[in-house]
Formats: C-alpha cells, structure tokens, sequence
C-alpha cells in the first residue's frame, strides 16, 4: 500500500528532513493512503508525536493498521517514548462502525476534548 503514491520503503529511504516535510508538522494535510483519503495534523514534543487524525475516506484494506505501524516505527526511529493519538471518529456526519470498532479493540478510550468535543484517544508506548 502507498502513501501519496510513494511505498513505504520509499518514504524510509527519504532524509529525517524529506520525512519531517511530509508531515507539516503543526498544518493540516490531507494525503491519500490506499484507497482512503486522510485529514489529519501531526505535532511533536521531545518525547511525543501526536496524530490528530480529523477524517478518513474509504479505506478499508488495512490503511489504520499500516498507518499505526509507520507512524510507531517513525516515532521509534526518532526515539520519541509514544505516540499520542486523537481520533474524530465519534464526531461524522456518518460514524464508520468498523473505525469505531477498530480503535475499541486497540483500547482508545472516549474523551472529552476541550476543543473538539467526543474524540477517541489513547497513548501508544513505545
């Protein structure tokens, strides 16, 4: 599966630089991931990466778990101690049972968020 049309061997190969970039860190960005299309912001801290991922069209095929996978890895080759997810899923227009399913099995919680109201969240420990 690609990302923006790029593998992920591709995307490993790029500079720290050339990877950061395709972040933007603090923006929203929009990319295409498979057969889903993805709104989302990353930050950072020292010791964190946050994931806001806003919204997601189509997909289906994996695109969450690959996404987790490269997003951990990321964050382990940056030596970051987890990965702060925020998830919107509570929150659309339509709400996708099996989305909503998936972060249950990976233990998000439902949170409040101050700003965002309903979110799903959860801190993957690296």
């Amino acid at each position: 599966m690609n990302i923006e049309g790029l593998s992920l061997s591709v995307l490993k190969a790029l500079s720290k630089d050339e990877q950061d970039a395709f972040l933007a860190f603090g923006k929203p960005v929009t990319f295409r991931m498979g057969s889903a299309t993805i709104l989302a912001e990353f930050n950072r801290s020292e010791q964190e990466l946050s994931v806001n991922l806003a919204h997601i069209d189509g997909g289906g095929e994996g695109v969450l778990v690959l996404l987790w996978k490269a997003l951990a890895q990321y964050a382990t080759d940056r030596g970051y101690e987890a990965v702060n997810w925020h998830v919107h899923a509570l929150t659309c227009v339509i709400p996708n049972p099996r989305l909503q399913r998936f972060l249950r099995n990976k233990e998000f919680a439902k949170t409040e968020h101050p700003v965002h109201g309903p979110i799903f969240t959860f801190r993957q420990k690296l």
